[in-house]
């Protein structure tokens, strides 16, 4: 799939001008949003994304559209388990409502610029080094096994990582929030706030995601343009999203299982993909593996459609069936 450099140009420039317009609302208002208002941004990010699949199915052919929609889905879907791990951090900080816009939209900046560099890097090393799938794959697969297993705890804190807790142990903080300011002079002295102290948070989550998001979408497609383009589509309206879904995020409670088999499924696309082209001299000589089968990018598609259906199907089940259970026996409780 050959770019021009002027396509590169003017997407960046369109979804450059899309943040701006996204600081500059969250800069002069910040504000929660109504649900009115994030549904038309939602619709308004979901129609871009699909108008540019079909842009590149017209000009390049159903394979690289369909490695587009795989891998914006798959994003989408590592987006919103992001999305939660945003909630649990702004429940730890009490973060008010009406400045959580704001360092969402910096948490999502960030995730951009990091995405953007393992993008950079991810796309040289394959070029270079094929074997590097075998580590993918490998990375993937020991990824979906930890994530499903995290599905089995009913542990909802937050666990700061290691870069945050530096932060709280080596700046003094004020205890109130400051509106989105990050830092303050109180009594001659600089003192940071709770607001930068949520963004360290924010940013260190951020890089953590980016060392599984950005395997797993080079697992569907090679293509350094549609893998840039799918991250910055998974990653436009997740603001509105959050703040839409709200504690409905909690109700996903098969989520990181589905994730599991998600990102287990491409870890294995990923070694089979390995195998049948493969170059590594140890492995059946240097040659490509006969038996590896190089699974198409429309089944690929189908089983990350079926695996997010079936996880918010049962998710919603499970937490209607909690609901009743819990209504049943406020019941019993009130009779007896």
């Amino acid at each position: 799939m050959h770019i021009d450099p002027l396509v590169w140009l003017i997407s960046l420039a369109v979804a450059g001008a899309i943040l701006v317009v996204d600081v500059a609302v969250v800069g002069r208002r910040p504000h929660v949003p109504t649900t009115a208002e994030c549904l038309r941004y939602l619709a308004l990010y979901i129609g871009l994304a699909v108008l540019f699949g079909l842009g590149v199915w017209a000009t390049s052919g159903g394979q690289y559209a369909g490695e587009f929609f795989a891998g914006w889905l798959t994003e989408y879907s590592l987006s919103v388990d992001n999305l939660f791990v945003f909630l649990l951090i702004m429940g730890r900080f009490a973060v008010p409502r009406a400045y959580q816009q704001t360092a969402l939209l910096v948490g999502i900046i960030l995730a951009l610029v990091f995405r953007g560099i393992f993008i950079a890097a991810g796309a040289a090393v394959i070029s270079a080094f094929s074997w590097v799938f075998y580590l993918f794959g490998a990375f993937l697969v020991w990824t979906a096994w930890k994530v499903s297993r995290e599905g089995e705890s009913d542990d909802d804190e937050f666990h700061p990582p290691l870069l945050l807790r530096l932060v709280q142990r080596t700046f003094p903080a004020t205890p109130e929030y400051h509106g989105v300011r990050l830092t303050v002079v109180q009594n001659g002295k600089r003192l940071i706030t709770p607001m930068l102290i949520v963004l360290v948070a924010l940013g260190a989550t951020d890089l953590l995601f980016a060392f599984d998001s950005i395997p797993a979408i080079f697992g569907l497609t090679s293509e350094p343009y549609l893998v840039l383009m799918a991250n910055l589509f998974a990653l436009m309206g997740l603001r509105q999203l959050y703040f839409l879904l709200g504690d409905l995020l909690t109700r996903l409670v098969y989520l990181n299982i589905g994730l599991g088999v998600l990102l287990g499924f491409i870890g294995v696309k990923l070694l089979l993909h390995a195998l049948h082209e493969n170059e590594v001299p140890f492995i059946n000589g240097g040659e490509p593996v006969a038996w590896a089968p190089d699974i198409p990018i429309w089944a690929s598609l189908l089983v990350i459609v079926l695996t997010l259906g079936v996880t918010a199907w049962a998710s919603i089940v499970k937490s209607r069936r909690d609901e009743r259970a819990a209504v049943a026996a406020g019941s019993d409780a009130a009779r007896g």
